[in-house]
C-alpha cells in the first residue's frame, strides 16, 4: 500500500493533524445541527393530524411531510464524503445547515401541502449530511484515547433527540401551533452556522475541489434505488404490499439500479460512495449490527405510541411522555460508557448492551389492557440505557480500524444502514401488527359460539346489563358488538405483543456476531492496528 493511500506525507501526516480548537467546543458546534436535524425526524409525527386539518388535506395525504423529508435524507447519506471533498467539509457543513435553517421557515410558512412537501424535500436534502459529517469531525478532532468520549457526546444527540421529539412536537403543536414545529429550528440553526464558521476547520487531507469529476451515473442510480425503496417501505402497508402493482414495478425498479449501483460504484475511478471499505471486516460487521439496531429501536418508538393510542385511548401528548423517558436511561448510560470505553473491552459492552435491550423490549412482550403507565416507563428507561452500551462502542469498534480519510464516506453509510434499519423495522412491525391482529381473530372468533360456556355466560350478562336502558331485543344485538370489539382489541394487543417478542428476539440473534470484531488497538501515532 502506497504512503499516499495510508496518509503518510511528511509535511502533513492526516493521524497526527489536530484541531486549532478545543475539540469540546467542535462538538458543541456540530452537534448543535445534528440535534436539529435528528429531532426533526420524530417532532413533526405528533403534529400530522393538525397539520391535515390545517392544510385541508387527509391524514394519509399528510403523512408525505414525513416521508418525502425521509427520502431526500436517504439520497443525501451516503454521498456526504464524497461531497465534502469536492467542495471541502466546512462549506459543505455550513451549506447544509443554511439550507436545513432557510427550509425550516418555509415549512413553517407553507400555504398548501404541495408548498410544505417541497420545503421538507429540501430540507432532507439540507439535513441528510449533517449526522455523518459531526460523526466524522468528532472523530478525527479526539485523539483515539478519547473517541469513545466523542461518540458518548454524539450519541447524545442522536439517541435522546428522536426521544424528545414526539412530546416537544406534541407540547409545541397543543400550546402554540404546528407551524412553531419548524420555526424552533431557526435560532439552533443560526447558532450552529456561527459556531461552526468561527471553530471548525478543515483537516490537511481534504481539499475542496480535489476531485473534479462528479459520478453523474452512480449518483443517479443511487436516487433511484433508495428513492424507490423508501416509497415502498412507506406506503407499502397502505396498498396491501405487492398486491398493487406500482409496488412491483417500484421493487422492480428498486432491486436493478441497487445491483447496478454496487458495480458502477466498484469499477469506478472516483466513485460517489466508496464500498470498498465495507472490505473492513469490523466495518462491515458494525454496519450489519446497527442496522439491526435500528430496525429494533425506530419499530419499537413506532408501535408503543400506537399501541398507547389505538388500545389505551391515551392522548398524542401522554403517549409521547411515556416514550421519553427512554432519553432518560440513555443520557446516563452514555455517561457512564464514555468512562468505560477506553477501560473495558467494546465488545463486552456491546453484548450488555444487546442483552438489555432485549430484556427490556421482552417486558414490553408483557403488556395487557389494563396496565399502568409504570408498566411502560420502566421498560422504556432500560431500553434507552441499553442503547448507550451499544452505540458508543458499536460506532467506536466499526470506525476504530479505519483511516482518517476514510472515515467521511464511512459516517455516511454507517448512517444510512441505520435509516434503512429502521424503515425496515418500522414496515415489517407494522405489516406483523395487521396481519397478526386478523390471524388472532380468527382464531378467538372460533370460540364464540353457542356451545362455548364462557362465551354464552359472558353474552348473558352484557344482556341483563343492557335490557334496562334499551330493551331486551337491542340489548341482545348490542351484546354481541360488545363482544365483537373485545375481541378486536385483545387480538390487536396478541399482535403487538407478538411484534415486541420477536424485537426481543432479534436482539439476542445479534449476540454471537459480536465475536466477529476484532479489537482495534491504536497504535503509536494514532493508526489503528489491523
Amino acid at each position: 500500500m502506497s504512503d499516499r493511500e495510508l496518509g503518510s506525507h511528511p509535511a502533513a501526516d492526516p493521524q497526527e493533524w489536530r484541531p486549532s480548537h478545543n475539540p469540546w467546543i467542535i462538538a458543541g458546534s456540530v452537534m448543535l445541527a445534528t440535534f436539529m436535524e435528528v429531532l426533526d425526524t420524530s417532532v413533526a409525527n405528533v403534529a400530522l393530524p393538525h397539520i391535515a386539518g390545517n392544510l385541508s388535506v387527509t391524514t394519509e395525504e399528510a403523512t408525505w411531510v414525513l416521508t418525502s423529508y425521509l427520502i431526500s435524507n436517504a439520497i443525501i447519506l451516503p454521498a456526504s464524503g464524497w461531497l465534502s471533498s469536492f467542495f471541502g467539509r466546512k462549506r459543505f457543513l455550513m451549506t447544509c445547515v443554511v439550507i436545513f435553517t432557510l427550509s425550516s421557515f418555509v415549512c413553517g410558512a407553507a400555504l398548501s401541502l404541495g408548498m410544505l412537501v417541497f420545503a421538507r424535500v429540501v430540507q432532507g436534502v439540507g439535513g441528510g449530511a449533517l449526522q455523518p459529517i459531526a460523526q466524522s469531525v468528532l472523530l478525527e478532532s479526539f485523539p483515539p484515547a478519547k473517541r469513545g468520549v466523542a461518540m458518548a457526546v454524539f450519541g447524545m444527540g442522536v439517541v435522546v433527540a428522536p426521544i424528545i421529539g414526539p412530546t416537544l412536537g406534541g407540547w409545541v403543536t397543543d400550546n402554540y401551533s404546528w407551524r412553531w414545529v419548524f420555526y424552533i429550528n431557526l435560532p439552533v440553526g443560526v447558532l450552529a452556522i456561527l459556531m461552526t464558521q468561527a471553530f471548525v476547520e478543515d483537516p490537511p487531507y481534504i481539499k475542496a475541489g480535489a476531485r473534479r469529476t462528479i459520478d453523474y451515473l452512480g449518483f443517479g442510480l443511487m436516487t433511484l434505488w433508495l428513492g424507490t425503496l423508501q416509497l415502498i417501505f412507506d406506503k407499502g402497508q397502505q396498498e396491501d404490499w405487492f398486491a398493487a402493482v406500482w409496488i412491483r414495478w417500484f421493487a422492480v425498479i428498486s432491486c436493478a439500479c441497487m445491483v447496478a449501483f454496487i458495480i458502477r460504484e466498484l469499477r469506478a475511478r472516483e466513485p460517489i460512495v466508496d464500498l470498498r471499505v465495507f472490505a473492513n471486516r469490523n466495518f462491515a460487521v458494525g454496519t450489519f449490527l446497527m442496522t439491526i439496531v435500528g430496525a429494533v429501536l425506530y419499530s419499537t418508538m413506532a408501535s408503543l405510541p400506537l399501541f398507547l393510542q389505538t388500545l389505551l385511548g391515551y392522548p398524542a401528548k401522554e403517549s409521547g411522555m411515556a416514550v421519553s423517558p427512554r432519553g432518560l436511561g440513555a443520557m446516563v448510560s452514555l455517561n457512564i460508557v464514555g468512562r468505560l470505553i477506553g477501560r473495558i473491552d467494546s465488545r463486552f459492552l456491546i453484548v450488555v448492551g444487546l442483552a438489555i435491550l432485549g430484556v427490556s423490549t421482552f417486558l414490553l412482550g408483557n403488556v395487557n389492557l389494563e396496565i399502568a403507565m409504570d408498566s411502560v416507563v420502566w421498560p422504556n428507561i432500560i431500553s434507552g440505557f441499553a442503547m448507550g452500551f451499544i452505540f458508543v462502542p458499536l460506532t467506536t469498534l466499526s470506525m476504530g480500524t479505519l483511516r482518517n480519510e476514510q472515515m467521511g464516506n464511512a459516517a455516511g453509510l454507517y448512517n444510512l444502514m441505520r435509516n434503512i434499519g429502521g424503515s425496515v423495522g418500522i414496515s415489517v412491525a407494522t405489516t406483523m401488527i395487521f396481519r397478526s391482529g386478523q390471524m388472532h381473530q380468527a382464531t378467538l372468533v372460533s370460540h364464540l359460539t353457542p356451545y362455548d360456556p364462557a362465551f354464552q355466560q359472558r353474552l348473558h350478562a352484557i344482556q341483563e346489563g343492557l335490557s334496562s336502558q334499551v330493551g331486551p331485543l337491542a340489548a341482545a344485538q348490542q351484546a354481541y358488538a360488545v363482544i365483537y370489539g373485545i375481541l378486536v382489541r385483545q387480538a390487536r394487543l396478541m399482535a403487538f405483543v407478538d411484534s415486541f417478542r420477536w424485537l426481543a428476539l432479534m436482539c439476542l440473534l445479534c449476540l454471537p456476531l459480536v465475536l466477529l470484531f476484532k479489537k482495534s488497538k491504536p497504535r503509536a501515532g494514532g493508526v489503528p492496528a489491523r
